[in-house]
């Protein structure tokens, strides 16, 4: 699993039913919007669940149990981490290394460009690979070749779109986000095969993400904008 925003509300509803769960959880980062579901993650309070939950972009100093306890903590939240139930280890790593979660399960990550940091991630299992890139801004004067190493030939690249072109110039440089344009473009140089446009900018409405939508499957034949609930088979 991937980060813990509102809507691991709901994959935790469906999974509570299949415990016993062994599983890994990785965040890209821990701003707010990527954590603020963790405390209503059903499967936390059963006890014969065990999780193991990872970050790579922590400063040296920081946990990410601290992190997390910090995040839950009067007055902020009623309860401490320590009310889960279930079995949870909390672990770092650098963004950068090559990970092994399972058997068979390859796990690429490289360092975002985003305040704070982030981590971006490539799964490779079964000859298949899918890439989850949210919170980065592109580098001016060409594409970023962390980036771009790590989606060469991917299945699905996950990408943070939170802008156009036209409004990351005028007036979002610095914000750490990136633009549909340049998912296209990334993807079209490493050879991937599937853009999803991700981290849609909360200022959009429907009209809005179905006119990018059109646009850029016109740029990329078989792109497509991400929607709540989208299931997507590599």
């Amino acid at each position: 699993m991937f980060d813990g925003g509102t809507g691991i509300r709901y994959l935790g509803n469906r999974l509570a039913a299949e415990a016993p769960l062994d599983a890994d959880l990785f965040f890209t980062h821990t701003h707010f919007d990527h954590v603020c579901g963790l405390p209503f993650f059903r499967p936390f309070f059963q006890p014969q669940n065990t999780f193991r939950l990872w970050a790579g972009h922590l400063e040296r100093g920081l946990t990410l149990h601290r992190v997390l306890v910090e995040f839950m903590m009067a007055p902020l939240f009623p309860v401490a981490p320590e009310i889960f139930c279930a079995k949870v280890t909390y672990g770092e790593f650098r963004a950068g290394e090559t990970l092994s979660p399972g058997p068979g399960i390859v796990l690429r990550t490289v360092p975002l460009n985003h305040p704070n940091g982030a981590t971006g991630y490539r799964i490779e299992y079964g000859g298949r690979s899918v890439c989850y890139l949210t919170d980065t801004e592109h580098v001016s004067g060409g594409p970023d070749r962390r980036i771009l190493s790590l989606i060469a030939g991917a299945d699905i690249v996950i990408y943070d779109c939170m802008y156009t072109d036209a409004e990351y110039a005028a007036g979002h440089v610095g914000w750490g986000h990136s633009t549909w344009q340049e998912g296209v473009r990334l993807c079209k140089a490493a050879n991937a095969k599937r853009l999803v446009v991700f981290h849609h900018n909360p200022d959009y409405d429907d009209d809005a993400l179905d006119a990018i939508g059109r646009e850029v499957e016109a740029a990329m034949p078989g792109a497509l904008v991400a929607s709540e609930g989208l299931l997507l088979t590599p």
